[in-house]
């Protein structure tokens, strides 16, 4: 593991409840447990968070709970310590998931991941050092040149300065794409309930709320390299330009 500075943030939340129903491998397995890189999707998560700086981690579960659980706990990195929990919702959007771990975060700021993205080390680490005030969150955002193939598929931010002022899916015009990696404050959770009584289950749906209170701040991530895994050309590719074979 290649040290980094020491973190002002060392939690992070994993959101690994959903059943990756474009990733069409054959089985009915959990995307999640697909080998990558010589170990589960989610393990190589895990350890790329590790190597940034996180120690502690907090993996929302819901389909095929047991076995991704499994495959966490296999595979942990040493010196990292996890909780678990349950999202029985987790048929519904991702933010149903981030609000399952709302009474583990009351009172300090946290990553919060996806568990089906693979990312360098770097830009996440650069992100839990970040300066934030209590309120604000943080999002890594990519703003070069995206294949239509990939804009098309991503979430799209709209920003002032360092600052986001909208986010979805259909936003245009855009200024850079959304990486799926977060350093969020508490008050994640209330704009996440109140997207929820609008009807808006996505976690976009609570981070654009928090845009509209001026507190999504986002970071760059300059030459880094990161991917959205959603099918398994996505893993294929991903793991042709990292340059190490997959594993069967």
């Amino acid at each position: 593991m290649i040290p980094v500075p020491s973190a002002r943030v060392t939690d992070a939340v994993v959101l690994a409840a959903g059943n990756g129903d474009r990733f069409l491998n054959g089985t009915h397995h959990s995307k999640l447990l697909q080998p990558v890189l010589g170990e589960p999707l989610i393990v190589r998560t895990l350890t790329t968070a590790a190597e940034a700086g996180v120690t502690r981690f907090r993996v929302v579960l819901g389909y095929e709970a047991d076995e991704v659980r499994a495959a966490v706990e296999r595979g942990l990195p040493g010196g990292a310590s996890v909780g678990f929990t349950h999202n029985p919702e987790w048929h519904l959007e991702n933010g149903v998931s981030a609000l399952a771990a709302r009474a583990f975060f009351t009172d300090r700021h946290f990553a919060l991941l996806m568990g089906d993205h693979l990312f360098e080390p770097a830009v996440l680490a650069s992100l839990l050092r970040a300066d934030l005030q209590p309120q604000e969150s943080m999002l890594a955002v990519d703003p070069r040149p995206a294949a239509p193939e990939i804009a098309a598929e991503a979430t799209r931010v709209r920003l002032s300065g360092d600052r986001i002022t909208a986010i979805g899916k259909d936003l245009h015009p855009y200024d850079a794409l959304d990486t799926g990696l977060f350093v969020c404050a508490p008050a994640l959770f209330g704009a996440l309930e109140t997207a929820r009584a609008a009807g808006d289950t996505t976690l976009s749906g609570g981070i654009r709320r928090l845009a509209e209170q001026g507190l999504m701040r986002a970071h760059e991530v300059g030459n880094a390299v990161w991917y959205d895994i959603d099918t398994i050309a996505d893993l294929e590719s991903a793991v042709a330009l990292v340059g190490e074979p997959e594993t069967a």
